[in-house]
């Protein structure tokens, strides 16, 4: 068989695949097996020529296999993360119905500018949605250091609201600066760690610490405690799934465990009159100073109390004074309070699901680089979202961090609608890329 007619045999297979995007990975399959399979003649006494035509025919009916490829290879779109992403988009505008009392502002005007945040969301989400995601892999270096000049960026032009210089003006919208970083280093430690296993002499292990720390310091500097803790947790999600030799992984969490406990030293011993350590106090014991720290707790606690299984109805006697940043912050008890723990549960479960469900799409993907980014996509998600309930039920200290795509305001919104159209991405295109995983190649 020459190559012209094994060239013909694969542009036959193709010709009924319509995913264009499919076509080499497909090309690349058959191409083994026909291999395969004139190896297995030719072993058999056959020649090379005669071995291969046999390889050909036995593979049967070019047509009759791209038919039968072309449903198997196709784009595939999470219609249940789609419609889950609507369900929150409608929840959002539930607590800004009545205004917000802090501004003497009308519902109205704040329902409209969430519903232009949501529609720049939804073309950020399409923009990531149809693309090779593919082409970020090795773009790490640019979106780590993309990540700095946003910090450096803050440190000199940055807007301080409530302590924390986080905030950017861009052509008249103020934007969260630590949540473009936070993207953006996310997407460089989905590069970094899908070739870990190149880095593993003591001097580029040196290097991963530096990159590690040093996001964490800057949002300390902010300071974002909140937004350091989604990125820990987002990285160690990633690291925990990224096939690292085992010698490697061992020297690297070993490192950093020891730096991790020294630098939480350094911060208790240095910064006991710090604004997160009087939150922690006023955590543990509200009621030593009810009407300063401890209020917020104590609202809480009262809002939730009043909240029945099916609410006070969402045009309430609960105004700022009572529960502050109700559309943001406690945007779940706001909702609790106002629909009742009928609600709250329903919203709970469903938040479940859709985690759950970003969970399991990412061992969809035979593609480590996609895995890794759909795992920390993930727990971009989990985190805030797990924080903020527990917060709202007094669970666990409050701190600055908003409900994905419920809490009112634009940079969150737009930030995980991008993490949530690479999510989306990579679970359309799981049928189209190679697989990059090497146990389950042999298998």
């Amino acid at each position: 068989m020459s190559s012209h007619k094994s060239e013909e045999f694969l542009s036959k297979v193709t010709s009924k695949v319509k995913s264009k995007e499919a076509h080499n990975m497909i090309k690349k399959e058959l191409t083994h097996h026909l291999q395969e399979l004139s190896q297995s003649y030719i072993r058999r006494g056959l020649s090379k020529e005669d071995a291969e035509e046999k390889a050909i025919q036995e593979m049967g009916n070019p047509f009759t296999i791209g038919e039968k490829l072309n449903p198997l290879h196709k784009p595939k779109m999470d219609w249940v993360l789609i419609v889950l992403f609507v369900l929150f988009a409608g929840i959002s505008f539930l607590p800004l119905v009545d205004g917000i009392p802090e501004f003497s502002l009308s519902g109205t005007y704040f329902m409209w500018r969430q519903a232009i945040w949501y529609t720049l969301a939804v073309l950020v989400m399409i923009g990531f949605l149809f693309f090779d995601y593919q082409k970020l892999k090795n773009g790490w270096m640019y979106f780590y250091a993309g990540g700095l000049l946003i910090h450096l960026y803050l440190h000199i032009f940055g807007i301080m609201v409530n302590g924390a210089k986080k905030w950017v003006s861009l052509a008249g919208l103020t934007i969260d600066g630590t949540m473009i970083s936070l993207f953006f280093f996310f997407l460089a430690w989905a590069g970094i760690l899908n070739k870990m296993n190149e880095l593993n002499s003591c001097k580029k292990q040196g290097l991963l610490f530096v990159l590690f720390w040093t996001p964490i310091l800057l949002y300390t500097m902010v300071p974002s405690f909140m937004v350091s803790m989604i990125y820990l947790f987002c990285v160690l999600g990633m690291f925990a799934f990224a096939r690292i030799h085992k010698k490697l992984a061992i020297n690297l969490v070993v490192t950093n465990i020891v730096a991790g406990i020294t630098f939480m030293i350094m911060i208790i011993m240095t910064s006991s009159q710090s604004s997160w350590f009087t939150r922690l106090s006023a955590f543990i014991n509200p009621t030593a100073d009810p009407n300063g720290t401890g209020y917020l707790y104590m609202a809480v606690r009262k809002v939730l109390s009043e909240a029945g299984w099916f609410g006070n109805g969402l045009n309430n006697d609960l105004n700022f004074q009572s529960l502050p940043e109700a559309h943001t912050d406690f945007a779940f008890p706001f909702l609790v309070y106002s629909l009742g723990w009928a609600f709250g549960i329903f919203l709970c479960l469903t938040l479940l699901i859709f985690i759950s469900r970003i969970s399991k799409n990412a061992f969809k993907t035979k593609d480590l680089y996609g895995r890794l980014l759909v795992i920390g996509g993930a727990t971009l998600f989990a985190v805030p979202t797990t924080w903020n309930i527990l917060m709202g039920l007094g669970v666990v200290p409050i701190m600055g961090v908003s409900l994905p795509f419920i809490s009112y305001g634009g940079s969150g919104i737009v930030f995980y609608a991008a993490v949530l159209g690479l999510i989306l991405n990579v679970y359309r295109r799981k049928d189209l890329v190679e697989s990059t995983i090497a146990d389950e190649i042999k298998s």
